[in-house]
């Protein structure tokens, strides 16, 4: 009868953690215009967000939730997003340097 604490605190865990991803990425532009949304993220995620936002949409505000609503229509009106178009039609990001 020990173990049922443990798998009961293992569950809520497991619960937790899966909740921590976001499905959903959206910019708002200075005017508060939806200026990005799509399931992946416009920067790069392992940087702070106030480092490598401005450099993609200058003046923007970054939201994300585990909430895809919204997000099966991409969009990708991003200002650097033509001259650092990746391969793949990727959207534009932050450089790491």
């Amino acid at each position: 009868m020990t173990a049922l604490p443990y798998a009961a605190a293992a569950l809520v865990a497991a619960l937790f953690s899966q909740s921590a991803a976001a499905s959903c990425y959206v910019v708002y532009g200075p005017d508060k215009d939806i200026v990005y949304r799509a399931p992946e993220p416009p920067i790069d995620m392992s940087r702070q967000i106030h480092e490598t936002l401005p450099l993609v949409a200058p003046g923007s505000t970054l939201v994300f939730s585990p909430d895809n609503h919204g997000c099966d229509v991409a969009i990708n009106r991003l200002p650097l997003a033509s001259a650092q178009r990746g391969m793949g039609g990727r959207p534009a990001r932050a450089d790491r340097s």
